[in-house]
């Protein structure tokens, strides 16, 4: 399985709501607290080419968008063959 990882706000319910699918999948991903840890924030806003917003998510090298993007891989069955290694 691809590495997952999510740029999240424990303030931001989208962020949950993501964590929960990827959780409800058994996928194991690594957080960054962008409120904690605000010095990565810039990383983040870079990494996903100017999205300023909570949750950024990336699997692998392909960065997947927010919350409504993750669904919308699921609703697509397309999210499944992107976690596979």
């Amino acid at each position: 399985m691809k590495a997952v990882e999510i740029y999240t706000s424990p303030l931001c319910g989208f962020c949950h709501a993501a964590k929960r699918l990827l959780n409800e999948k058994g996928v194991t991903f690594s957080e960054v607290n962008v409120l904690a840890q605000p010095k990565r924030k810039a990383e983040m806003i870079q990494r996903a080419k100017g999205g300023r917003t909570v949750p950024q998510i990336f699997i692998g090298d392909t960065h997947v968008g927010g919350c409504d993007d993750l669904y919308a891989l699921e609703r697509e069955g397309k999210l499944d063959p992107l976690l596979a290694a």
